[in-house]
């Protein structure tokens, strides 16, 4: 016969997961920084840089 799940270690497990990750986000959330801010900044630099030659002189 298999051994009984334990449903309670299971359930604590999950709990212990969720209150890691929410703490992840409450630092990430605390130092200003994060995944979209980064994602803005490396979307800004580059599109900068295809409109300066087309701004310069034609030759």
């Amino acid at each position: 016969m298999p051994p009984k799940p334990n449903y309670s270690f299971e359930k604590r497990q999950r709990e212990l997961e969720k209150k890691k990750k929410k703490a992840e986000k409450a630092q990430r959330k605390a130092e200003g920084g994060g995944h979209a801010d980064a994602v803005v900044e490396a979307d800004a630099a580059p599109s900068r840089a295809p409109v300066a030659p087309e701004s310069g002189p034609v030759a």
